[in-house]
């Protein structure tokens, strides 16, 4: 007779796969945590029957070391969602306008609901990049305006002197989310400097996360940075008791392990450019992307077509395009067998 079921075992067999060839529609990270990261968040079993810090002030000092800015700088939530949210509690009131780019990260239109603002959209061009002229006139008129770099889910890069330009366009009123969610997978000479960037434009937020590169996106852990004098304003919003103990343990082992972050990074983007490259052999486009997924615009191949059925898990847009997170070659060779047999 079969041991009855118990919850404890329905629990843990509902868990995701930590390394599933198929879910590619997240953009979370193929591989388990790093190991030294694992190994360090044994240490928290322990004290689990503890609170954590009231206010998460040694995992800010942590961050604010990290990326050289000044403590009073830094907000820290349930990922970046968590500060997204923050931010727009803070700086909005129900019935001002928010910009964003059209597609975006899913995130945002929900963000804008749940915060009871207007949303005013901006088409992508046909190659994936933002319209900044068109989103600086919308700002005129907006309380925040949202810019991920690299975009999300084209993966593309606006140059940083287009970037700035915007800024000086817009009211300084005007809060920017620089969302730079998947940051880590752009080379050094494509990077902006956030702690300049702040430093001389007092309303920009640069957002950041734990989930992407560092694969920890089910511990969620986010935070942004800005001039002091918001960032002490963003930090009354800060949710008391609202950061695991965790979180600071996890933060602190993969700062310590970058140089084998850096390396599954290189994997990463290997794959990438070898996924794009054996697509555009098939004739198949795909926007320009630095980050750890490749978008497919609609109008060549009826995508839907192309991937139901097969197992695997990608993310479709009205538009008729598609994201897909790279994985490992298994996942590769999935996503051209798909494409190959619906060719």
């Amino acid at each position: 007779m079969a041991a009855p079921r118990t919850a404890l075992s329905g629990v843990v067999g509902a868990l995701p796969q930590a390394v599933n060839p198929l879910a590619l529609s997240l953009n979370e990270c193929p591989f388990p945590p790093l190991p030294a990261v694992r190994s360090a968040l044994r240490a928290c079993d322990g004290a689990a029957n503890r609170y954590p810090e009231f206010l998460p002030q040694r995992l800010r000092s942590l961050i604010a070391g990290h990326d050289g800015v000044a403590e009073e700088q830094v907000i820290v939530g349930a990922g970046a969602t968590g500060v997204i949210m923050q931010v727009l509690h803070a700086v909005t009131s129900p019935g001002d306008t928010m910009v964003m780019a059209a597609p975006t990260f899913d995130g945002y239109p929900i963000f804008a609901q749940m915060a009871r603002l207007r949303t005013i959209t901006v088409a992508l061009d046909a190659h994936g990049h933002h319209d900044l002229d068109a989103m600086a006139e919308a700002g005129q008129r907006a309380k925040v305006v949202a810019v991920c770099r690299p975009h999300n889910p084209t993966g593309t890069i606006e140059p940083d002197v287009e970037i700035e330009r915007l800024l000086t366009r817009l009211p300084e009123d005007t809060v920017v989310l620089l969302d730079e969610a998947y940051v880590e997978f752009l080379t050094a000479d494509q990077r902006i400097d956030g702690p300049s960037l702040v430093a001389r434009f007092g309303n920009v937020v640069v957002v950041r996360t734990f989930s992407k590169a560092y694969g920890l996106a089910g511990l969620r852990i986010g935070y942004g940075f800005c001039a002091a004098d918001l960032g002490r304003q963003l930090w009354q919003m800060q949710l008391p008791f609202g950061i695991g103990l965790s979180a600071q343990v996890a933060v602190a082992a993969s700062y310590d392990a970058e140089n084998q972050l850096h390396q599954r990074i290189r994997m990463i983007a290997a794959e990438r450019r070898y996924l794009q490259a054996r697509l555009r052999a098939l004739g198949v486009y795909s926007t320009d992307a630095h980050a750890n997924f490749l978008y497919l615009p609609g109008g060549a191949m009826s995508w839907p077509e192309v991937f139901d059925g097969t197992g695997l898990q990608v993310r479709h847009y009205a538009d008729g395009g598609v994201r897909i997170t790279v994985g490992s070659r298994q996942s590769t060779r999935a996503v051209l067998g798909a494409v190959t047999a619906a060719g």
